[in-house]
Order: C-alpha cells, then sequence, then structure tokens
C-alpha cells in the first residue's frame, strides 16, 4: 500500500531528492518501480535530445538504400520513407504514459496484458525484440571499426577482431548501466557530433546523385508487393521503439501530454526521414548492397574513415538506448535483480550472439533485413494495443496500483491474466504473419495477394480494433462504472479507483515524500 508523509525538507528543497537518485554520473537506482512525484524533475524538450542521439544512426542510410534495392523509384522511395516514419508519432503517443504513471513501458503494460500475462508479453517479448537489436548494433558497430582499423594498417583477424567487438559492446552498455541521467546529459553532445558528419556525407551524397535515375520495370503486382515491402521495412524502425515512457517517466506527472509526444516523436522522425533520404539519393549513385564498401566511390579518401567513426559511434549510441530499455524488460520478467545487474546480464548474452553473427553467419545484410521485414509482424500490434489502451484509460495509470504484483491486486485481472490483451496479441501477430512477404518466408495471405505484404497495415490497425471492442465488453470494464474516470464505487472497485484515491491523497499532501511500504 502507499502512505504519505510529510517531509520537511523534501518540501523546501523537492528536487533534493531527485538529485540523489537520478544524477548524471552516478548509477541510476530506479528500475521498474514508481518514481516518487518529488523524484520527478527535467523538461520535456530534452527527450528530443535523447531520441535524437539514438538515430542518427548508419541503419536508416541503409534502409534508404534497401528501397532502390526493391526496385522503386526516388519519388517512390522517399514518400515511403516518410510515411513509414509516421509511426514516430506512435511512439511519442506511447511515452506520455511515463510521466502518468512515473513507470516504465513493461510497468505500464501490466494494464493491458496482466500481472503474470505482462511477464511473457511485455517483459518476455521486449527481452527478446530488445536482444535482437542490440546484436545488431554491436555487430554492426564491430564491422565498421574492423573497416576502420583496417584503413590505418591494423589487422584485426584472430582474437583482435574478438577484443574488437567487446570494446564496442562495452562503450554502450557502460552508459545504459549508469542509466537515465547520465544517459540525458550525453545525448545533446551525441546528437551534434553525429549530424555534423552526416551533413557533410549529405554534401558528397547530393554531389555524386543521379536524380534521372529510372529503376527497371516491374509488373504492377509485383511493383505493388515491392512497395508494401518498403514500407514494411521502414515502418519496423519506429515500431521497435515501444519504450517512450523508459525516458520520460521522470518527467513530472502535470508534464502536459502533447509537449511529451511531440519531442519524443521529433526526435526520431527527423533524423530518420533525413538520413533515409540520403540513403534513397546514394542509391542512385551506388550499389547499396553493402554501403560500406562502396561509399568510397563518392566520398574523397579523407571522409571514409570518418564515414566508418559514424556507423560506429552511432550504432553504439543507439544500442545505450536499446539496452537501457531491456534491462528494464527483464526486470519485468520478474527477475529480482537491480536494473543495472540486468543491463550487464543481457548485454553479455547479446556480445555473444554477436560474435556469432559476426565472424560464423555468412550474408549478414540479407539476415538483418529479413530480421527486421518480421519484427513488424510483433512489434505492429503491440504499440497498436499500448496506443489503444491509453485512449481508453484516459492516460489514467496509478503507477503504485501497477507496481502490486500480488494476487488479487488492481492488475491480477483473472488468474494474472487481462485476456483481451492476450488475445488480440496472438490474433494481430497471426495475421500479420500470414501476411508477411520476407526474405526468407512467404505468408499464405501475401502469397494469395500476388506477394503484397500488408503485416505493417493489417497488423496494427486490426490489434487495436479488435483490442478495442473486447476492452468494452470484457470484465471489469464492460461495467461503465469501472471505467477510468468513473466515479469510485469502492477501494477494490478497479485499478482506477485506486489511482484516483492516490492522486486525491498526493495533492491534500501539498508537498510529501511518497513512501511505497509493502502491506
Amino acid at each position: 500500500m502507499s502512505h504519505t508523509t510529510p517531509d520537511p525538507s523534501a518540501a523546501a528543497s523537492p528536487h533534493a531528492s531527485a538529485a540523489a537518485s537520478d544524477r548524471a554520473g552516478r548509477i541510476e537506482t530506479h528500475g521498474v518501480d514508481v518514481i516518487p512525484d518529488a523524484e520527478r524533475h527535467g523538461r520535456p524538450r530534452e527527450l528530443f535530445w535523447v531520441w535524437m542521439s539514438a538515430n542518427v544512426v548508419y541503419l536508416y542510410f541503409v534502409l534508404g538504400g534497401v528501397l532502390i534495392l526493391l526496385g522503386l523509384s526516388i519519388w517512390e522511395a522517399l514518400a515511403i520513407t516518410v510515411v513509414g516514419n509516421l509511426w514516430w508519432a506512435a511512439v511519442g503517443w506511447l511515452a506520455v504514459s511515463g510521466p502518468a504513471s512515473g513507470t516504465p513501458s513493461v510497468t505500464v503494460m501490466r494494464a493491458m496484458f496482466g500481472i503474470r500475462g505482462n511477464r511473457v508479453f511485455g517483459g518476455g517479448l521486449g527481452v527478446a525484440i530488445g536482444l535482437f537489436y542490440e546484436i545488431i548494433n554491436i555487430a554492426v558497430a564491430t564491422l565498421a571499426a574492423n573497416a576502420l582499423l583496417g584503413l590505418i594498417g591494423i589487422d584485426v583477424s584472430g582474437g583482435l577482431g574478438w577484443v574488437v567487438l567487446v570494446v564496442v559492446a562495452a562503450l554502450s552498455f557502460v552508459l545504459s548501466v549508469y542509466g537515465h541521467a547520465t544517459i540525458t546529459k550525453l545525448s545533446p553532445y551525441f546528437s551534434a557530433a553525429l549530424a555534423v558528419a552526416f551533413i557533410v556525407l549529405a554534401v558528397f551524397v547530393f554531389q555524386a546523385a543521379d536524380f534521372t535515375y529510372r529503376p527497371a520495370p516491374l509488373p504492377d503486382g509485383e511493383h505493388w508487393a515491392m512497395v508494401l515491402l518498403g514500407y514494411a521495412i521502414v515502418a519496423s524502425g519506429p515500431l521497435s521503439w515501444g519504450t517512450g515512457a523508459d525516458y520520460a517517466r521522470y518527467l513530472p506527472r502535470d508534464t502536459p501530454k502533447r509537449t511529451v509526444a511531440l519531442w519524443t516523436a521529433l526526435g526520431g522522425f527527423i533524423p530518420a526521414v533525413l538520413i533515409g533520404t540520403l540513403g534513397v539519393v546514394a542509391g542512385t549513385a551506388i550499389d547499396m548492397t553493402d554501403p560500406q564498401l562502396t561509399i568510397g566511390e563518392i566520398v574523397p579518401g579523407w571522409f571514409t574513415p570518418v564515414f566508418l567513426a559514424i556507423v560506429v559511434l552511432g550504432s553504439i549510441t543507439n544500442n545505450v538506448l536499446v539496452a537501457y530499455s531491456t534491462g528494464l524488460y527483464a526486470q519485468g520478467l520478474g527477475i529480482r535483480v537491480s536494473r543495472a545487474a540486468t543491463v550487464i546480464i543481457t548485454g553479455m548474452l547479446a556480445t555473444v550472439a554477436a560474435g556469432w553473427f559476426v565472424y560464423l553467419a555468412p550474408s549478414f545484410l540479407d539476415t538483418l533485413n529479413a530480421s527486421l521485414e518480421l519484427s513488424v509482424t510483433v512489434l505492429g500490434p503491440l504499440v497498436a494495443i499500448y496506443a489503444v489502451d491509453i485512449v481508453l484509460r484516459r492516460n489514467r495509470y496509478d503507477g503504485v496500483a501497477l507496481s502490486d504484483e500480488r494476487r488479487g491486486s488492481p492488475f491480477w485481472y483473472t488468474g494474472g491474466v487481462f485476456w483481451p490483451g492476450v488475445i488480440t496479441m496472438m490474433v494481430g501477430t497471426t495475421v500479420a504473419v500470414l501476411m508477411a512477404n520476407t526474405t526468407l518466408y512467404v505468408g499464405p495471405i501475401a502469397a494469395a495477394l500476388g506477394g503484397a505484404d500488408l503485416s505493417a497495415v493489417a497488423g496494427p490497425f486490426l490489434a487495436g480494433a479488435l483490442y478495442a471492442v473486447l476492452w468494452l465488453t470484457t470484465s471489469p470494464y464492460r461495467d461503465r462504472a469501472r471505467r477510468p474516470g468513473a466515479p469510485a464505487v469502492g477501494r477494490d472497485a478497479t485499478a482506477d479507483a485506486a489511482a484516483s484515491g492516490t492522486q486525491q491523497a498526493d495533492a491534500a499532501a501539498s508537498a510529501p515524500v511518497t513512501m511505497e511500504v509493502p502491506a
């Protein structure tokens, strides 16, 4: 249960506690638990730099080039780059649940799947997806670092290559271990350094671009199949970030939703579109199957090492946020260890797997593309369920109630599972898989439609609609009195009644310190 007791020192200095628990250069102590109001701090615009630092990356350059490799025209590829990245608006919307609850996304998702269900569809999927992207980042950065060392005459064959991989991984995981405040502090500097380098790259790319480029004509059916496939690949970028609350949860409870959503969305959308555009344009001048090998055709010799450094640094900064959220997801599995420990454990697993990809697995780019294409089948429905839940609950999440994992707690539902969320996730993912058309797999529905990949369209929209219907017609929320915002009808009526009571108590206590005491 939650008790509020006046604390004169906190009243006199509301940010003193925040400075102690979330300070740059110190290991963050909070994980999936609630951030008390007395420790909330920061401004929404800080989110822009956090998200920009993680998204000024080489991956978007590759994805832009992939659109040209699919046989699309420049203008089609540019349109898909913009439209596919509109999913960043959904990422921004998910972030508003952070200040409301004071908890990360994996804790908020207990409202959608139940305490036990969330360990599979929240924590379990989150760890799997997080490890996947950690592996990609480490592998890409290692390959670039090896190429960079080769330019200066250092042979990385044998054991030295593994040393490079470990160093690359360690650089990203160290920042993730230190956590929120350190990431927020350093993000503007990483963003600026990477942005300047990409601006210089843009000059060379546009000088070499062939704006008269015309792809070989494709039959109408195959052409539209490639358009939809390209959309699925681009959409996989923003859809992989269902963790907006992780970085917004320290903001004060009354932070306007609009500003949280806007700064989060812009921080990802702007670099993704601009760098993706560079990749599209570069694809008219060079073979984008492996840009690290062909970029030298359009840039001067002195810039090749700079380009490789961009790849290394961008992959590391992206991995900082990925590893941070993966650590939180691992805690969401019910593992009773600190956030810093889960970051280290998952990071070690990703490092070993990345070593296999880099040094033992052939055709790395093909594996990457195929994985990105299939990830949409899971990520699309998950993001849609989360976004719709925020709408249905009017963003009223009680972090204390969400953190109560005991049997019979507000979000225990039926046997620890909220079936509308679980059923919707299974149905949405199944339909998306059946509609997917990837390098390694073609679903039966996609095959029947001539190869058209509708997974990034049908999966999210079906999941969002089905979840809303089931939420409104299933216990406890089929009872209007138990829905968010309805008058509280008793202590155990719903989690939202508990949320209302907690917020009223906080307001009445003026400047108290919120202390969670086990019942």
